[in-house]
């Protein structure tokens, strides 16, 4: 069964888990220095927060998968929505391994699908830092797309992620 994810930038970690502890009922399942996820089944959410040095507020939104089969039919969906959409193989961000479709809707939220596999030592972990997209989000609008539109396949520009 998929799962929504929201996830926010914080100013204050600490405070900002506290709170949300309180509001979920629950102490977060990943806690680390910089970054916290709630994984609830009501509502059935996947809601992340970090302190990464980004503007406070949403970060991204997204769909978490249970399958690289449901990712790929979730991609031909985002790919018919109509925006550029980015493969993201591999991914080594926010304390897990993921294969991570990205898109922008028409407003320029980001949304991530993503399938995890496996859990990561580090928050990020690409060739280099993010230093101005610190939540390892690649920019789907500078996507190049690597062959025609209808195959969900493009490649970030920005060479972060």
């Amino acid at each position: 069964m998929n799962r929504f994810h929201v996830h926010l930038n914080v100013s204050d970690l600490d405070a900002s888990v506290r709170f949300y502890t309180e509001l979920f009922a629950v102490a977060p399942a990943v806690r680390k220095d910089d970054y916290a996820k709630w994984m609830l089944d009501d509502p059935r959410i996947n809601f992340a927060i970090s302190d990464t040095g980004r503007a406070p507020g949403i970060d991204h939104l997204g769909i978490q998968v249970d399958s690289g089969d449901a990712l790929a039919a979730l991609g031909q969906r985002l790919d018919a929505a109509g925006g550029s959409v980015v493969p993201e193989d591999a991914a080594v961000c926010c304390y897990a391994q993921s294969d991570k479709l990205w898109t922008e809707d028409p407003q320029g939220t980001r949304w991530e699908t993503f399938h995890t596999f496996g859990d990561a030592t580090r928050y990020y972990a690409g060739e280099r830092a993010c230093a101005t997209d610190a939540a390892c989000t690649p920019a789907p609008r500078a996507a190049k797309p690597k062959v025609e539109k209808g195959t969900a396949r493009c490649a970030p520009a920005s060479g972060c992620c």
